[in-house]
């Protein structure tokens, strides 16, 4: 039964990849009018994967950006990553997980070496940035991880906030995930790093995966780290919807159609919709939240 589980993940996996390249360039389109647009008002102390960044008074903690399965750091963050920027944020993404290094498809390779790879990283951006704590914002299987590190690997004294955008926090029955990558136009790229090499993060991302379990067992959110996890009622992929949460002190849990009740946007679109990337620069800094103006991110 496992070994039929695994192939119903990775095949579905495959199978939700089937997002139009129209649409991946009209993606790609936006998210270059949003760098040109926030580039002009971001403050000098702020950058997106500005290794010369050094964070201001007003945002200490640089951030750790995680993409989800199948996409990058870069692609996955296009919109996101900017956005951010231009709010004073010293932001910084990686491409982890990869199979093959030279093919720009990450998240797919096992959760531990992955998250071994995002401890890393972590400890790069505090060591650039001069920080002694960073913030993580994650988006589908970078949103699992985004919670997984600080309790499995240990450097929750690292980290003062996390916002995971859909995570598979208790698995998910949908039986695969998928992040942006076919929404940039890397289906060929995925197709092949799934059949070259298949996916260990889709077996262990199911209900009952060994990653889940392992988030799972005792508390999940590690003191002294503020948890913000949002995510879509339209969500397709992370179902049920509830997985998502947690329901533990430490912890604000809210659908995006709680604020903005007719905002289609789905799993992928999570990180490219500006009402949420607004809802995560207020969980960042609740002390200046601003009025969420509602928007319609991508249904996909």
């Amino acid at each position: 039964m496992p070994h039929l589980i695994r192939r119903a993940a990775v095949a579905l996996v495959a199978a939700a990849l089937l997002t139009t390249t129209a649409t991946a360039a009209t993606a790609a389109t936006a998210a270059t009018a949003a760098t040109a647009a926030t580039t002009a008002t971001a403050a000098p102390s702020s950058g997106f994967d500005n290794w010369s960044c050094k964070p201001s008074a007003a945002h200490p903690n640089p951030l750790v950006l995680l993409h989800g399965l199948g996409g990058n750091g870069p692609g996955n963050y296009s919109y996101l990553g900017p956005f951010l920027a231009s709010k004073g944020y010293c932001a910084f993404s990686i491409t982890y997980g990869q199979a093959a290094p030279t093919i720009p498809v990450g998240g797919t390779v096992s959760i531990t070496q992955s998250s071994a790879e995002i401890a890393a990283f972590v400890q790069q951006v505090r060591q650039a940035t001069g920080a002694a704590k960073v913030d993580i914002v994650g988006h589908s299987e970078g949103a699992f991880q985004s919670i997984y590190g600080p309790k499995i690997r240990g450097y929750a004294g690292q980290v003062g906030k996390v916002v995971a955008l859909a995570p598979p926090t208790h698995g998910t029955t949908f039986g695969g995930l998928v992040s942006v990558g076919d929404y940039l136009g890397l289906r060929p790229l995925v197709d092949q790093v799934l059949r070259e090499f298949g996916c260990p993060a889709c077996d262990e991302l199911i209900v009952g995966g060994s990653a889940v379990d392992q988030l799972t067992a005792g508390p999940i959110a590690q003191p002294g780290v503020n948890y913000t996890v949002i995510e879509s009622r339209f969500d397709a992929l992370v179902t049920p919807h509830e997985t998502s949460f947690i329901r533990e002190p430490g912890v604000t849990n809210k659908f995006v159609q709680d604020v903005c009740p007719l905002d289609p946007v789905g799993h992928v679109g999570l990180a490219f919709d500006p009402t949420v990337a607004q809802l995560v620069s207020n969980a960042l800094d609740p002390a200046h939240a601003k009025s969420v103006v509602c928007g319609f991110g991508p249904p996909l």
